[in-house]
């Protein structure tokens, strides 16, 4: 998700104040507030999309599963992935401290941030086993494990993700259902091309 102009720096308890009675989401990073501008369609979608089959892997589990509304608290800095797994037993009522596994949906305004201040904060989690990043204009899935040494692993369509800290399995196109971009159409075309094509043999 977008975020749009710092705000005056405010103090960490101000901070957390604030959020419980605004209509507006805020990261806070050093001192300063950056309000969050409105998602794209595609990212809605992703966000749903991975939260959706977290959910369902980990029900009756201990490890849970967060949307977009849950903050992550990194040193004094906070911020809203769009999913988060968290298995540890102190719970906030609006953020953790300890995620196991962080999903962040880029666009071409959060990228760079997703990719480089944001990444270098949550690898200091000491609990964090995964970094989930999802690219929305293309499909490419890249994950960032700490069992790897944090060096990235890209999947694509046609291949299968394997969320190694809750043993889970799925599908890149599971990810990508109902998103359009251009690699989907043309993925769901050539699916309708096979499907058409077995439907003649079998005749």
């Amino acid at each position: 998700m977008a975020v749009i102009q710092p705000q005056p720096y405010i103090s960490e308890q101000e901070y957390l104040e604030g959020e419980l009675v605004t209509d507006i989401k805020h990261e806070y990073i050093d001192g300063e507030v950056y309000a969050m501008a409105g998602a794209h369609r595609n990212h809605v979608r992703l966000a749903d999309n991975m939260l959706g089959l977290l959910l369902g892997h980990l029900k009756g589990k201990p490890c849970q599963p967060f949307g977009s509304d849950m903050k992550v608290k990194v040193g004094k800095n906070y911020f809203y992935p769009d999913a988060i797994i968290d298995c540890s037993e102190d719970e906030q009522d609006y953020y953790t401290e300890n995620p196991t596994l962080i999903v962040e949906v880029l666009s071409k305004s959060t990228r760079q941030k997703d990719k480089t201040l944001k990444r270098d904060l949550y690898l200091t989690i000491p609990t964090l086993q995964e970094y989930v990043l999802i690219e929305q204009d293309f499909v490419d899935v890249e994950i960032q494990r700490r069992s790897n040494g944090w060096q990235s692993e890209h999947f694509y369509l046609d291949n299968d993700v394997h969320f190694q800290s809750i043993d889970l399995t799925v599908k890149v196109s599971e990810i990508y259902d109902r998103v359009k971009n251009e690699d989907m159409q043309q993925w769901l075309a050539k699916q309708a091309e096979i499907a058409q094509a077995e439907q003649g043999i079998g005749q």
